[in-house]
């Protein structure tokens, strides 16, 4: 089963740059897709709904806080929608699709990088989405969640222009996030588990001129359940497609769905 996860900062510009093109030649089972910047009826086209795979969507009442959506190319026992942050439901932050061994979820964080008004915002969804993941250890069943969270977590994780800067998604208590799920709950970063070389980033802030630095954070993950560790076949950044600032995570997993 593979799984691609990316940001594509407004899913109309990257239909033009021929997303769906590439999403066909990735040959990928699952595609979750962030930050859509639209709303559901925007995306009645048939261009939006390739064959060969269902699409669900989930779309923010104000378009400008992203959005997200699942392509599929197998129908799912049932499409969940936010995860009972009411914050997080209205702005589009959160579906899940569950298949019959696998649940696999696109969500979007808050970003407050060159925003710090829109820092406590971005805590408290992390915060909330951290008890979603305790409450998810309950259930017998393996997951996958696959999103955009504008925090990374190692210092191997972006670069070095930015280990001495205070800025948000590099902050100290954004990295302990990830160390409570990855460490307390026993949650798993997919793709360091197949992946610990230098240099593997997700996204090149524009402003920096990091794409051609290569200078990044990795900042788009999957995040598995415990036991899916002995699914993960393989994971790869691609670096050569571009339809934001972005770079499309792809996760091969030993599993059927």
């Amino acid at each position: 089963m593979r799984v691609v996860s990316i940001n594509v900062n407004g899913l109309k510009r990257a239909a033009e740059n021929g997303f769906f093109d590439w999403m066909k030649e990735i040959s990928a089972d699952v595609v979750c897709v962030q930050d859509i910047q639209g709303k559901v009826y925007d995306f009645d086209d048939e261009i939006y709904h390739p064959e060969g795979y269902q699409a669900y969507f989930l779309d923010a009442e104000n378009p400008e806080d992203g959005g997200v959506c699942i392509y599929t190319r197998h129908f799912p026992k049932a499409i969940m929608y936010g995860f009972a942050y009411e914050p997080a439901d209205r702005e589009g932050r959160f579906i899940q699709a569950d298949f019959e061994n696998v649940s696999v979820a696109c969500m979007l964080a808050p970003c407050a990088l060159g925003d710090e008004s829109k820092q406590q915002a971005k805590d408290d969804f992390q915060e909330s989405f951290k008890i979603h993941l305790e409450k998810t250890l309950r259930k017998r069943r393996q997951f996958i969640f696959a999103g955009s969270f504008h925090s990374t977590h190692l210092v191997m994780d972006a670069s070095k222009k930015y280990h001495e800067m205070d800025v948000s998604g590099f902050k100290s208590h954004e990295r302990a996030w990830f160390d409570a799920v990855f460490d307390d709950l026993g949650y798993i970063d997919a793709f360091r588990y197949v992946n610990v070389e230098k240099n593997q980033y997700t996204w090149w802030p524009e402003w920096a001129k990091g794409w051609r630095k290569n200078s990044g954070w990795r900042t788009d993950y999957q995040i598995t359940s415990q036991m899916m560790k002995n699914f993960i076949e393989d994971g790869f950044i691609d670096f050569d497609t571009r339809f934001s600032d972005h770079a499309p995570l792809v996760m091969d997993y030993d599993i059927i769905m």
